[in-house]
């Protein structure tokens, strides 16, 4: 099921939409504002592991769509997310080993949606993202992805590296990529595996790539030394496929 990426305003509204269990990307926050109303709305953001960003009263004021904000901003996700068990079902039900991708710092909503989209054609069971310093699902990442954020599932946790090492109890093994790895040609990327992919700039931060089992890397043979995040996720991606058969 969808839904439009949504401004919820007012301190009653924000409240009764963390109460009433909506998926809140991002909260805004006044700076300096410290009275209950307000507390409890960061309290109730805090259970979600929601993104607090506090801002002048100018900057929301920008962002309101009312004027009628009262210091708090809500921003509801577009669509939404998965349970890390929901991706992991929908590789049993296929009867296939799972193939999940897990990004670590994606920003950019136009790389999130092309991995998505090479996600779904590469048959990957779902994605992971972080639930902080990464973009969640907008409007922008569903027009990017061409439709695949309707067919392949996203799943939003807390802390990446305690995800892997969870799933890791469900017989997965990962592969990061990372320029300093081995060729990716020159390993088995069969089997139950979990493909982590970092952002452009730092690439799969140290936490992250420390849970992996293998770093991979792609062989370069131009001027430059990188590709953008959602080219090398494919790159990757495919070489599992190839090897998957």
């Amino acid at each position: 099921m969808t839904y439009q990426e949504t401004n919820i305003e007012g301190r009653n509204p924000v409240l009764e939409a963390f109460r009433g269990g909506r998926t809140i990307d991002r909260l805004y926050v006044q700076d300096g504002l410290q009275d209950g109303p307000v507390l409890s709305i960061k309290r109730e953001a805090k259970k979600q592991d929601t993104m607090i960003k506090y801002v002048t009263k100018e900057r929301l004021d920008q962002l309101s769509e009312t004027g009628k904000h009262q210091g708090v901003i809500a921003v509801a996700a577009a669509y939404r997310y998965a349970q890390v068990e929901d991706i992991l079902q929908r590789a049993k039900e296929k009867g296939e080993a799972p193939f999940l991708m897990l990004l670590d710092g994606i920003e950019d909503p136009h790389n999130l949606g092309a991995i998505l989209r090479t996600a779904n054609l590469a048959g990957v069971h779902g994605v992971i993202i972080p639930k902080n310093r990464a973009v969640g699902l907008t409007p922008t990442v569903a027009r990017t992805s061409a439709g695949a954020i309707n067919y392949t599932p996203v799943a939003r946790v807390t802390n990446l590296g305690k995800t892997i090492e969870e799933l890791k109890k469900e017989g997965l093994w990962f592969v990061c990529g990372d320029m300093n790895g081995s060729s990716m040609y020159e390993l088995n990327l069969k089997g139950p595996i979990g493909l982590v992919v970092g952002n452009e700039g730092e690439g799969v931060s140290r936490l992250v790539r420390e849970k992996c089992d293998y770093r991979a890397s792609i062989p370069m043979k131009g001027d430059i030394d990188s590709l953008n995040a959602s080219v090398a996720a494919g790159v990757l991606a495919y070489e599992i496929v190839r090897q998957r058969g």
